[in-house]
């Protein structure tokens, strides 16, 4: 095997001045770490898009390779947690940020990164659903555990049109859930109809009547990528007993709601993080990606690129101009 690679590398030029250019690189650059992982896709996430512009909130050193998911073959192992050729997928922890990531061909990181691929997905269709897939499943599981079911009545998602918000909506469907889908993307109505969306409103109509301390009780549950005042409207119209999981900030990172949802109707608010959570659980989400929560529609809901059209999608994905999620394939 070569030991040289292709990746996408991010320079700073100047103080606030970044540049992104395809190298070559060597084994020998690769940050320290027992497992070596010939990648074959990634995705591209917001995180990655920040990332790659030099936004110091996610990356602070260069030259630097941005990518918080990868899926791949392990070359080597040298604490015996993977064997050559077994098929693994990299997500959350520093992948990306400080540690170079899934945007170049080969990745060296620490082994408890890792998830074995399970049965049911491909290389592939693991980074169709990447971090934002597994942010949407572990949503979709906080529900479950709350004891939130199909039959309970319908489930809100903010932000539906996004990389979580629009897996989410496919992967409640999927599961037998009524979803009712907001969005400041009415254009895209029809596409989140059909990912399994039964409803479909916009931002407006979510928010009607939110200055008041309750609203009417609509939810069971709800799935907010959004925060802000998208949040406290959930709170404040879901009904007795339902659980709001809340994994988003593009609306704010402030709450403006009283505690009223919370001692009157028992509203449960659950956070979602899915870069430090426990193995077991991350283990137990991928299972169910692959199994029941499986998705028909994953090839209609990606634009597949090389490394050269990354430029492109990261500058669309930080204008809000992408309607579909980016997979990387690093494969040459």
């Amino acid at each position: 095997m070569s030991q040289d690679f292709k990746a996408l590398q991010v320079h700073q030029v100047e103080k606030k001045v970044f540049k992104r250019e395809i190298v070559t690189r060597s084994l020998d650059d690769l940050d320290p770490g027992e497992l070596l992982v010939k990648v074959h896709y990634s995705s591209l996430n917001f995180k990655d898009a920040l990332s790659a512009t030099g936004n110091p909130g996610v990356t602070r050193n260069f030259p630097h390779t941005p990518g918080i998911d990868a899926a791949g073959e392990v070359v080597s192992c040298s604490d015996g947690s993977f064997q050559p050729g077994d098929k693994v997928i990299v997500t959350s922890y520093d992948l990306g940020m400080e540690t170079d990531g899934g945007f170049g061909q080969m990745i060296r990181v620490p082994s408890k990164w890792a998830v074995a691929l399970p049965d049911g997905l491909t290389l592939k269709e693991s980074m169709m659903l990447g971090t934002a897939g597994l942010t949407a499943a572990l949503s979709i599981q906080e529900l479950v555990i709350g004891g939130v079911k199909p039959q309970d009545g319908p489930i809100l998602v903010t932000g539906a049109t996004g990389g979580v918000g629009s897996l989410a909506v496919a992967m409640l469907a999927k599961a037998g859930y009524q979803v009712t889908a907001v969005t400041g993307k009415m254009d895209q109505a029809d596409y989140l109809k059909d990912l399994g969306a039964t409803d479909v409103i916009e931002r407006a109509t979510a928010l009607e009547g939110s200055e008041r301390p309750m609203m009417k009780t609509l939810w069971a549950g709800v799935v907010d990528c959004v925060g802000g005042e998208m949040l406290a409207a959930a709170l404040k119209s879901t009904r007795y007993g339902g659980v709001v999981t809340c994994c988003g900030l593009v609306g704010s990172i402030d709450i403006p709601v009283n505690v009223f949802p919370f001692i009157l109707r028992g509203v449960r608010l659950i956070g979602i993080d899915s870069v430090e959570m426990a193995m077991d659980k991350r283990l137990a989400v991928w299972q169910r990606m692959s199994s029941e929560w499986k998705l028909d529609t994953m090839n209609e809901m990606v634009d597949e690129i090389g490394l050269d059209g990354l430029e492109e999608k990261i500058q669309g994905m930080l204008k809000a101009q992408l309607k579909r999620k980016v997979l990387v394939n690093l494969q040459d």
